[in-house]
């Protein structure tokens, strides 16, 4: 059966003209899949009977399951989707986020590219448990659809897309460009490249093959680290391409889109959360169009690590500032309902089978 969300624009128009319809009526099922948010063939009333009756026997739109929501006081809801071989992913909406811009019904959703993710950064629930595979196309955009189908009676609408839940979106690049495409078209959601954001741990091959692209989308980069020491210890990847080479491919990112990049940086009490790291930080992104994104950490359980107390924050922050690099504290919203990536997921499936302690502590 050909899962028609997986399909891009002029794949679908092949299909349909496949099945000997005019290539019209391909524009006619993005509308009902994405404006009209319709997964029922026999409710499609403006296709013909027969081509309604072709697509039952070769074809299903494609729709995830929901299996849990949870609704948390900090304007937060966190969705726990099941797949259909079993698996589980999340996402998090979102009518606030500090690093998108939000007007009035606009809200913001975070999204997963994979189930699980290869990239075992220490102090991320997403990753305990492995990868267990790539998401699809469809897997990917259906998260955006059904939360758009959750808040559309309440006049809302998802304006702001971020492939940062569970996974590594650039490990996954090929179906994370094509969602990315999929949401940006006209006939689907229509979400403007410039309101959609990847963010990586740093896979800098792919970091310069997105620059190629030369679409607007918006970099964020999981930096949390100013030395390479520190850095390999609470992300491997960091083995692998270190954090000049993952500088370079930021700023050739730049030339390229000229887009300003944004680094998200964890505070962890004792771990890099000092004066001195502030500094270095400035240091290193001199020169760069850039913004710092200070994130509290969220607790794992299981793993022994704490999270920045406020005045460390404010010092960390008035140095960047003062630095001229715009440097914001992400506002928390739901630390209640388990909100950061991976740990809905992670407690659905049981947790850590051994407490896990920090790889580093000062």
């Amino acid at each position: 059966m050909t899962i028609l969300k997986d399909l891009t624009p002029e794949e679908l128009t092949a299909f349909v003209v496949e099945l000997g319809q005019p290539p019209f009526r391909a524009r006619q099922l993005m509308r009902w899949m994405y404006t009209a948010l319709e997964s029922d063939f026999d409710a499609m009333t403006n296709l013909p009977k027969g081509f309604r009756e072709k697509l039952k026997e070769t074809a299903r739109v494609g729709e995830l399951q929901l299996k849990e929501v949870r609704h948390s006081e900090q304007e937060t809801s966190k969705f726990l989707f099941s797949l259909p071989d079993g698996e589980v992913i999340e996402s998090v909406r979102m009518r606030y986020m500090d690093m998108v811009d939000m007007g009035p019904g606009r809200i913001a959703v975070c999204i997963s590219t994979q189930v699980g993710c290869a990239m075992d950064c220490d102090f991320c629930a997403s990753g305990k448990l492995g990868l267990r595979r790539n998401l699809s196309t469809w897997e990917i955009v259906d998260q955006v659809v059904q939360i758009q189908k959750s808040v559309q009676a309440q006049g809302e609408r998802v304006a702001n897309v971020v492939f940062m839940g569970i996974g590594e979106p650039l490990h996954n690049y090929k179906n994370t460009l094509r969602a990315v495409r999929m949401l940006n078209n006209p006939e689907g959601l229509g979400i403007g490249m410039r309101h959609l954001t990847i963010s990586t741990a740093g896979l800098v091959p792919k970091i310069r093959d997105l620059a190629a692209e030369k679409l607007p989308v918006r970099l964020a980069i999981s930096l949390h680290a100013t030395n390479d020491t520190l850095r390999e210890q609470i992300m491997p990847i960091n083995k692998k391409w270190n954090i000049e080479s993952l500088l370079k491919a930021c700023q050739h990112y730049q030339e390229q889109t000229g887009r300003r990049v944004t680094f998200e940086y964890i505070l962890l009490d004792g771990v890099n959360d000092s004066v001195d790291e502030a500094h270095e930080l400035v240091r290193l992104l001199s020169g760069t169009h850039s913004h710092v994104n200070l994130i509290p950490w969220n607790p794992i359980e299981g793993v022994e690590y704490r999270r920045s107390r406020p005045a460390r924050v404010r010092a960390f922050q008035e140095v960047v500032d003062a630095s001229g690099i715009k440097c914001t504290v992400r506002q928390e919203k739901g630390s209640d309902i388990a909100a950061a990536c991976g740990q809905l997921r992670l407690s659905d499936l049981g947790g850590l089978a051994k407490p896990r302690k920090a790889r580093v502590s000062k």
